[in-house]
């Protein structure tokens, strides 16, 4: 089956993509897939071992000013609707139509399309070319349920979220319906009725690519939502090897927390020192060695001790497991590179989407509850981390949580659904 793929975004809406590309080829179907990056050129060069054709759209390159301001601006604004808003003005938006012109091209060569969930410019072409649309959910988050709440909303029961969740689509489509429906204007096509149930899932096939050890399938999901497992990449080529510098570090003394704001962290030098300064003195304040990941820390003016090692960049999948903990912002990838290694998180979030993540660690007892960036401070992350590394329950339930998904796959699941989609009206 010729199958065409498009995503946007970062590491973490990414490489499942490619994982997901590959696992498809390796089945015998011809896939095609398009990335558009917010990472500057990070993907520029990336190729697949099975085969797959990759295109890689202009990535947004913005300036190190720009791309401060969509973080700032983001993470500044309380409420979900508005933030989700904000990011699909500033950070999708400025490749919209490039994106839409590389769904229509997909099309038409494609039997069946397949998408990261905000990706409309491709469900719009799906159904206007009449394919077969299959939506993938990097957080069950977004999918409605009375067993649990909209993003950044309480507990309310079952009735209480039903309610909670119409109120949330009502909200949800008076803010950024306007995207979808002003590409559907050009094609000819009615104006979209609901956003969840049009873009985020599909009548098709919703795979939910989410380790079933945090999500569970919910009783009145549809059968087209099946939970398929973290859709990860096979091999660590993406990532590289751990430098020698990191792993004489390593050998030099007791585990370290790993520290990283994943994406998040500030693009520019001024605002990297004040995030270095943050992660520093909570490392010195809980006395703990620490390993923190910024890629202007020389610009910035710190130095690596023989206590905490500065770096640009490391393979995640490789140094976690040498951690005693992971403080992280809860991006999807970091989150489930944090859980398979068996580590504890400290999660700071950005946005509501980060938020859940933590929440859902603070549920399953891998993590305490998250923290909101806007308002940490560097002695509340100490207190969680002398917290977590002083509480063995939660080392042992990261362990068990970690050795149940490593007997998952969840790129050889999401090949099963796809491959045997006539039962979702594929």
């Amino acid at each position: 089956m010729k199958i065409g793929m498009l995503t946007w975004g970062s590491h973490g809406d990414i490489r499942p993509f490619l994982a997901l590309a590959d696992g498809l080829q390796a089945a015998g179907h011809d896939v095609h897939l398009v990335i558009t990056c917010i990472e500057a050129d990070a993907y520029i060069n990336v190729g697949s071992r099975q085969g797959v054709k990759i295109t890689v759209l202009r990535p947004l390159n913005f300036s190190p000013e720009q791309a401060e301001l969509v973080g700032q601006t983001a993470y500044s604004i309380r409420n979900p609707m508005t933030q989700m808003a904000t990011l699909l003005r500033m950070a999708f938006a400025p490749a919209e139509d490039a994106m839409f012109e590389a769904a229509q091209r997909l099309c038409a060569e494609s039997e069946l399309l397949i998408g990261h969930y905000f990706m409309y410019p491709l469900q719009i072409a799906a159904e206007h070319a009449g394919l077969p649309y299959v939506s993938v959910l990097l957080t069950h988050a977004a999918i409605p349920s009375a067993y649990h709440h909209p993003l950044s909303v309480p507990m309310l029961g079952k009735p209480g979220n039903r309610l909670l969740w119409w109120l949330s689509r009502v909200l949800l489509n008076r803010t950024i319906k306007q995207y979808p429906d002003r590409l559907r204007r050009q094609l000819g096509m009615r104006p979209m009725r609901d956003i969840v149930s049009e873009v985020w899932l599909s009548r098709h096939l919703t795979l939910v690519a989410v380790s079933p050890q945090i999500c569970e399938r919910q009783a009145d999901w549809p059968a087209s939502i099946q939970v398929c497992g973290f859709l990860d990449r096979p091999n660590c080529e993406l990532e590289g090897a751990i430098p020698e510098s990191l792993s004489a570090f390593l050998a030099a003394g007791e585990a370290p927390i790993y520290m990283t704001f994943g994406s998040w962290m500030p693009k520019d030098v001024q605002g990297q020192t004040v995030a270095l300064r943050l992660l520093t003195e909570a490392a010195n304040r809980a006395n703990c060695r620490a390993i923190i990941q910024c890629h202007a820390w020389e610009a910035c003016g710190f130095t690596s001790s023989d206590r905490i090692l500065y770096i640009a960049a490391a393979p995640h999948q490789q140094i976690f497991p040498h951690c005693f903990a992971v403080l992280h912002h809860g991006g999807a990838g970091t989150t489930q590179s944090a859980t398979l290694a068996g580590k504890p998180s400290i999660v700071v979030a950005n946005i509501s989407e980060q938020e859940h993540w933590g929440r859902e660690l603070f549920r399953i007892g891998t993590a305490g509850k998250p923290t909101k960036r806007r308002n940490v401070t560097a002695s509340a992350l100490a207190r969680q981390i002398r917290h977590v590394r002083d509480t063995p329950r939660m080392t042992d339930q990261a362990r068990k949580i970690a050795d149940a998904m490593r007997k998952e796959n969840g790129v050889a699941e999401a090949v099963r659904w796809i491959g045997g989609g006539d039962a979702c009206g594929i």
